[in-house]
């Protein structure tokens, strides 16, 4: 009856030995005893034994976030869709391509551009025809012996008059009968340009007209009398007219006349 007390015993003090100091590994017995033990060994004992929970105290309180991925995700907007010519109120009638308008929209361009080198050129000759102007001017007074102006100077200012005023018609007849085109409205310096020719056109008309009445006097040995005295001063006010109306479209003049087409 001792013999099985003290077998009882002595089996739970090995079981309380064992709980209380759990065995050894290989590897670990063998750096106690001072022997060397393969490193797989070693390797197989380590992955054996229970890891050990390395979380910090900071680590295991912070609280598992929910991943981006579960967050529903903002509507993307719609790209905006661009505005047709329609929704701006244009027809499809419009819309489509018009030969007819196109081909008389170019024939203008081409009669108006011939219409500005024209304008310009008149320009020459008509500034050369007021510095001659004096210069086939009766000189004297009434009563006096006339100095008359040598046939040169008649001949040349009567050429230059003459020059003028065909490149002036020729100017106009590009701008009237160019082709119109229907809505079409005027403003601006067009408005200017157009309402300078009222001036300059009957001048022109005029100047010619007065110039070859003011010759016939002189040919006739006579001074320039009557309405042909104001041959000078219309020509001098409708040139001023003509070159305001240039200015009034072409400033600053940007005209090449070696523009390639």
């Amino acid at each position: 009856m001792d013999l099985k007390m003290n077998r009882s015993a002595v089996g739970a003090g090995a079981l309380l030995l064992a709980l209380l100091f759990p065995p050894c590994s290989p590897a670990q017995s063998a750096a106690l005893s001072g022997q060397k033990v393969p490193a797989r060994q070693a390797q197989i004992a380590q992955q054996k034994q229970p890891a050990q929970n390395t979380r910090t105290p900071a680590a295991r309180s912070e609280k598992p976030s929910g991943s981006s991925s579960s967050l529903p995700s903002a509507p993307t907007p719609q790209a905006a869709r661009e505005p047709s010519l329609g929704d701006l109120g244009f027809s499809q009638q419009q819309l489509q391509p018009n030969a007819v308008l196109q081909a008389r929209l170019n024939r203008r361009t081409e009669m108006l551009k011939i219409h500005q080198r024209l304008g310009l050129i008149t320009l020459a000759p008509m500034a050369v025809a007021l510095i001659t102007g004096p210069m086939a001017k009766v000189k004297g007074r009434d009563g006096q012996v006339l100095k008359m102006p040598s046939s040169t100077s008649l001949d040349l200012h009567a050429a230059l008059g003459s020059t003028t005023a065909a490149l002036y018609f020729a100017t106009g007849y590009y701008a009237m009968f160019a082709p119109r085109i229907p809505g079409e409205k005027k403003r601006g310096a067009i408005r200017m340009h157009e309402a300078l020719t009222f001036i300059h056109g009957p001048g022109m008309i005029l100047t010619p007209i007065l110039g070859a009445m003011a010759f016939s006097q002189e040919q006739n040995g006579e001074k320039v009398h009557g309405i042909a005295s104001a041959h000078g001063a219309v020509a001098t006010v409708t040139a001023l007219a003509y070159g305001a109306s240039i200015v009034a479209v072409a400033w600053p003049i940007h005209l090449k006349f070696w523009e390639k087409r």
